[in-house]
């Protein structure tokens, strides 16, 4: 820390007379990497404060979440629990993603899609404690204001490098606290990976939590979802492998390829003047 920026030549953006860069979180950590370590440090620190052994979190049955979660508690020697979406997988073999957490000591159970939805409500949550004991809560994806709070530095260590600061968003901290921490001359793009018109609410909840007021210059693109969390459509992929192809880095599909395509559109529409400087924060898994 702070992760490293990699200025990326790309005629799509040169030759408009804009500077690219890459903010490498992806190589923050090797099993935590890029948010997941700026989201989880500072939940973890406060568990640690309370005397709380024992986290306890959700994600879906491919969630990156859950297994930076896992390996944080291995690492250092936390009790962690998963709760899955989908009550029906517990009748199948593990995928490798629920395989790893396993293998980091997560003790996993699985809800189904109905009452998952309603993981936030008191009964629900109630119903864990009285099963699992006491436990110190990371919402799902890490996403809350301690969060938020931590995902700040990364604006803070953005500032004077780039005029325009992008992210992919799947629950709204990290661009909250991108936004937070940027000076206020600068702009965060978030795009998010997901359907639906929520993250904007979100992202300003989150921010209000953490910083008690909307805060930074920000803005949501929401043209390049693929068709939603963890679709990819064939536009997409075309453009991941062509970017491959120019610039021998491997793109991660899910996040960082749509806010690449995002990106790169923006360029194309003359969005970004000329002169100025845009920097892309990667979050996916290193080249």
């Amino acid at each position: 820390m702070p992760s490293p920026l990699q200025e990326i030549e790309d005629e799509r953006f040169t030759r408009r007379g804009v500077r690219f860069l890459f903010k490498r979180d992806d190589l923050i950590h090797p099993l935590l990497p890029g948010n997941k370590w700026r989201k989880l440090v500072p939940n973890l620190r406060a568990a640690a404060e309370q005397g709380r052994g024992t986290l306890l979190t959700f994600g879906g049955a491919y969630s990156n979440h859950l297994r930076a979660t896992a390996a944080a508690g291995r690492l250092l020697g936390l009790s962690t629990i998963g709760v899955v979406r989908g009550a029906e997988l517990a009748d199948r073999p593990l995928n490798p993603s629920l395989a790893r957490c396993a293998a980091d000591g997560m003790r996993l159970t699985f809800l189904d899609r109905a009452t998952y939805r309603r993981k936030t409500e008191p009964a629900v949550l109630e119903g864990l404690r009285e099963r699992f004991g006491d436990f110190f809560l990371i919402p799902e994806g890490g996403s809350n204001a301690l969060a938020a709070r931590g995902c700040a530095r990364l604006g803070r260590e953005l500032r004077g490098a780039a005029d325009t600061a992008a992210v992919a968003c799947g629950t709204g901290s990290t661009l909250a606290g991108l936004a937070a921490g940027l000076c206020p001359a600068q702009t965060a793009i978030g795009f998010p990976v997901l359907r639906g018109n929520f993250l904007e609410r979100e992202t300003e909840r989150l921010q209000c939590e953490a910083f008690g007021a909307r805060i930074g210059r920000w803005r949501l693109d929401e043209r390049f979802h693929c068709g939603g969390y963890g679709r990819t459509s064939p536009e997409l992929l075309a453009f991941a492998k062509d970017f491959e192809a120019r610039h021998g880095m491997r793109v991660e599909q899910l996040y960082v390829a749509k806010m690449l395509l995002g990106l790169t559109t923006l360029a194309g529409e003359g969005a970004f003047a000329p002169g100025t400087t845009v920097a892309a924060v990667v979050t996916g898994p290193p080249s």
